[in-house]
């Protein structure tokens, strides 16, 4: 039978490509009325949020409503998801900046094609990696890593909208800096009385509401308050605004820009979906799994980059799915992507024919709606989850924290991967070892460091390396099995190795068992194997090393290996086992049964070693 992925896959090529034409075919008349209600209820969120998001990207508000009618529009077509809500990111927010803000040099009308460019920069990157089906390379970015990146990121987002909340501006560059530049411009009075009210009004209520229930729209009352009370107290000339936003939607285009800012947004293009599609992937194959629906994460990819590309072309930004709107969407009843059609229509509605509605909305709103965001981007919890489980963890976290804020955010994504792939190595340099023997009344094969009253088996050395054997561990794995030979209470005349872990052997590693082999001849030991996986032998055998040990010496478990040693050797050896079974046939014949572990048994308990 197949799975839903593998339906999925084989799919017809306009059902796997362009989901939302299925969605048409399939759609349920009940439907209309929840997609509908849940498309208008979202729209109250999408808007204010969508123009905060774009002002912390260091770009226009009314480019966060291009960004978000696109992000819809294009995911109800390609997007597999029947309830993925795509739009401007808090999180991709500050890449973008600094992508976008150095190379703009306070040029508002370049700013724009520089996010547009990077927008379809990071179309092509996402629908590249999905079409080449390489979706797992989210995987660089391990769990701790991406804890610490990610906490980073809100300590930036919320410490960089904080003058805008306050009714001042700073020319601090950095974190640090601005932290200082911040503290400074409060003790020195530069705060704003009325402005102040405003944003920390509105963050009060946006807080209160979420606290009281995740149903009362928060960011809508807000923004409402807001901007009534701008208009009512007649303070556009006191407090900044967003002020009447460009009626209509712009004509799609490509910008222009020069080659060396095209190579330095590529460059950033990889990171910003890089961090997208981690997201995206996430949460889709979360509400996948809510919903029953099959889920395939290049495909999921290949959308999230075809409303880039849209974005790009209408003078949006990159953007990513959101797990805020996408909860909301569900939690109000939507059934298909024409909530997310509702919610663009919308939009286009307000820009066509209420361009200025929203004209007296503070900026200090926008900052206290980007401060919320950055609250739920906040994970303590997982932070102090990693201080009790493993301190080397939460050392990753915390480095990955500390490069977003000191070094920067773009440099501070390149510190997390990198901080993922050496943390991959530095397990697989030097993994974990055993040597194990056998301890009375359990079955299978124990570290004897763990269990101190094991016993080992006179001349045997039974060593498991719970890794791949690679360039950066060869030497190790060489050096740990001299240590066993040497730590042998008796001469030893085999070493087993238990390789189950052992999954690849590369040329390095090759050579190495080589130098064991040519050792072991000289001093008379034999090398064996226990449960090597097929690739690895053939990978033996490719290097010419298989008859070199000897296809008699490798066997498929512990047990057998212990076995024909005993019968090689004639070594006196008497098994917890066979004590026992000697108990019984002295007595009544009716003592206890282990489970059926044999004489020499044939299984090894890796789990408890």
């Amino acid at each position: 039978m197949k799975s839903d992925a593998d339906a999925l896959e084989s799919a017809p090529g306009w059902r796997k490509w362009l989901p939302g034409a299925q969605t048409i075919v399939d759609y349920r008349r009940d439907w209309l009325g929840p997609d509908v209600v849940a498309g208008l209820v979202l729209t109250a969120l999408l808007v204010p949020q969508g123009m905060a998001y774009a002002e912390l990207a260091g770009l226009p508000p009314v480019t966060g409503l291009y960004t978000t009618v696109m992000a819809l529009a294009a995911y109800a077509v390609f997007g597999p998801s029947r309830i993925l809500v795509l739009g401007p990111d808090s999180a991709l927010a500050p890449l973008i900046a600094a992508a976008v803000v150095p190379l703009a040099a306070g040029d508002p009308a370049r700013a724009v094609s520089l996010g547009a460019i990077l927008a379809l920069l990071t179309g092509l990157v996402c629908v590249g990696t999905g079409l080449a089906r390489l979706g797992t390379i989210t995987e660089l970015l391990s769990k701790p890593v991406r804890v610490g990146y990610i906490n980073g990121i809100a300590l930036v987002v919320l410490v960089s909208q904080l003058p805008k909340l306050l009714g001042f501006s700073t020319d601090a560059d950095g974190w640090v800096a601005e932290v200082g530049a911040v503290a400074s411009g409060v003790v020195a009075g530069e705060a704003d009385a009325i402005t102040m009210a405003l944003g920390l009004g509105s963050l009060a209520i946006m807080l209160t509401a979420r606290r009281l229930s995740p149903r009362i729209p928060g960011v809508l009352v807000a923004t409402v308050g807001a901007t009534l009370a701008v208009a009512a107290f007649d303070l556009t000339d006191v407090v900044s605004v967003v002020g009447p936003l460009p009626a209509g939607l712009p004509t799609p285009a490509v910008p222009r820009v020069s080659p060396a800012d095209l190579a330095t947004l590529s460059l950033a293009a990889v990171g910003v979906a890089l961090v997208a599609f981690a997201d995206t992937a996430a949460l889709s194959t979360t509400f996948a799994a809510k919903l029953g629906d099959p889920v395939d994460p290049n495909q999921d990819i290949a959308a999230l980059g075809a409303a880039n590309l849209a974005a790009g072309l209408f003078q949006g930004f990159p953007m990513s799915a959101s797990s805020s709107r996408t909860a909301v969407a569900d939690s109000v009843g939507s059934k298909s992507q024409l909530t997310g059609v509702i919610g663009a229509v919308s939009i286009v509605a307000l820009l066509v024919f209420a361009n200025d509605l929203l004209a007296d909305l503070p900026s200090a709103t926008l900052a206290a709606i980007v401060i919320v965001a950055s609250f739920t981007l906040f994970d303590v919890d997982e932070m102090r989850w990693l201080w009790q489980v493993g301190r080397w963890e939460f050392a990753l976290a915390l480095a990955a924290l500390l490069g977003v804020t000191l070094a920067g955010v773009l440099e501070g994504l390149v510190i997390a991967i990198v901080l993922s792939l050496g943390n991959f190595v530095r397990r697989a340099w030097r993994p974990y070892d055993a040597v194990l023997g056998r301890v009375d009344g359990l079955r299978g094969y124990h570290d004897i460091e763990r269990h101190p009253e094991g016993r080992q088996i006179p001349g045997l050395v039974m060593f498991r390396f719970d890794a791949p054997m690679f360039f950066a561990n060869a030497e190790h794995f060489q050096r740990r099995i001299a240590d066993a030979i040497r730590s042998a209470e008796t001469p030893v005349r085999w070493v087993v190795v238990a390789a189950e872990p052992v999954a690849d052997i590369d040329t390095t590693a090759a050579d190495t068992l080589r130098e064991i082999l040519d050792e072991f001849d000289q001093r008379g030991i034999r090398l064996a194997f226990a449960e090597l996986k097929g690739p690895a032998k053939d990978q033996l055998r490719r290097y010419g090393l298989y008859d070199r040990v000897g296809e008699e010496h490798f066997y498929p478990t512990l047990g057998r290996a212990t076995t024909e040693y005993v019968k090689a050797t004639g070594v006196d050896w008497v098994d917890w086992k066979d004590r026992r079974d000697d108990r019984k046939d002295a007595g009544d014949g009716q003592g206890p049964d282990d489970g059926g572990d044999e004489v020499r048994p044939e299984s090894s308990d890796p789990g408890s070693a």
